[in-house]
């Protein structure tokens, strides 16, 4: 049906896809929880929060589940460097990730404030831990991850989680973490009403600033800063099997610019982040969620398009041994399995989708204080 080139580069796009449709979906999810605090200043206000996305948190992970499992069976060397490289910081963010399901179903069950409150910091950090590091890992993917491969492709790792948090790689973490906040922010701005929406709006606004200014930063950073991007500079095969170790790779890449002049196209990427980002405070100041929605739901795809194009054709580059740097072309599985996973991903993935959006079409409306007094046992 394809080629195993095409293949490489349609699971490429897929992975791609997968990450996006987690980031726009769960994002919320934690951009809201991180916003719990702020946003619900009582009981009920913190209810109508939780309310909101309690309904849908389970069902939006999917796409992380999906795209943690579409990278082991896709690129296997990627999930063995990574949940070795990224090990603690990974178990940060699932057991940042454990709190809120069980906050979801216990912070209601006793009538006890101290009880209560607890919970509502444990979904607090639920909804930040992540949102952050997430961004720190993709920053360091930019910087490098401290890994090489023996002959035997047995990859080593020189690092730990302090090491993750460096300048640039917590800069990447603020652009993360301001980016899904105003997804949630905007998020409740459309499923809110009262004094929540509007200090939902307040965060959006601001957090769309700080989003820019991160993000732009983060460019300038690469741009005039000294990060060296990675370039192959042999030739290769892209058709050929498994071996990352058969290439020279050379760090003549300022900036991780080079894709930027190579495809002209890749610069709609950052400009959809600030557009979109542009477009969340446009909507916000204007008390407009569904426009302020739209734009965080663009500056997402733009920042993880920018990030994805300009290391392309590297997933992981390595900061010790730039030819065991990770790429497109040499960390996949075989043609057979790449063409069944496609088959199945085609069938699965917009049954996925369409479940997504019957469940919210059937769900929408907004959550509402007086709804949450009306059902003190009904409602989260």
């Amino acid at each position: 049906m394809f080629d195993y080139e095409s293949l490489k580069l349609i699971w490429w796009v897929l992975v791609g896809v997968l990450l996006i449709g987690f980031a726009l979906t769960d994002g919320f999810d934690l951009g809201a929880a991180a916003l719990l605090l702020f946003v619900g200043r009582s009981d009920n206000e913190r209810r109508v929060v939780i309310n909101t996305i309690a309904p849908h948190w389970d069902g939006n992970q999917v796409w992380l589940i999906t795209a943690g499992g579409a990278l082991f069976a896709a690129w296997p060397l990627v999930y063995a460097a990574a949940f070795s490289g990224f090990y603690w910081a990974l178990l940060l963010v699932l057991f940042a990730l454990f709190v809120r399901p069980v906050g979801f179903d216990y912070r209601s069950k006793l009538e006890n404030t101290r009880w209560r409150q607890s919970w509502d910091w444990g979904l607090f950090v639920g909804g930040v831990v992540p949102s952050l590091v997430f961004g720190v890992a993709f920053g360091n993917l930019l910087l490098g991850v401290p890994f090489q491969f023996d002959d035997s492709l047995r990859s080593s790792y020189q690092g730990g989680l302090w090491q993750l948090l460096n300048p640039f790689g917590l800069l990447a973490g603020v652009v993360s973490l301001s980016m899904l906040g105003l997804h949630g922010g905007t998020w409740l701005m459309m499923r809110t009403e009262g004094v929540i929406a509007q200090r939902a709006r307040q965060a959006a606004r601001l957090l769309a600033l700080v989003f820019l200014a991160s993000f732009i930063g983060a460019g300038l950073w690469l741009w005039l800063g000294n990060i060296n991007g990675l370039v192959i500079s042999s030739s290769f095969d892209p058709a050929a099997a498994l071996n990352p170790l058969g290439k020279t790779v050379v760090q003549d890449n300022p900036g991780w610019l080079a894709n930027y002049g190579h495809y002209p196209l890749s610069k709609i990427a950052p400009l959809l982040g600030i557009l979109g980002a542009a477009l969340a405070f446009a909507g916000a100041s204007a008390r407009q969620g569904g426009i302020a929605f739209l734009g965080s739901s663009l500056a997402i795809v733009g920042a993880l398009c920018t990030a994805g194009f300009a290391l392309f054709p590297f997933v992981m580059p390595s900061s010790l041994d730039p030819a065991s740097s990770l790429t497109v072309w040499d960390a996949v599985s075989s043609k057979m399995t790449l063409g069944i996973m496609l088959v199945a991903a085609a069938i699965f993935v917009p049954l996925i989708l369409c479940y997504t959006l019957w469940c919210y079409a059937k769900m929408w409306g907004k959550v509402t204080t007086a709804q949450i007094q009306d059902n003190p046992h009904g409602l989260y």
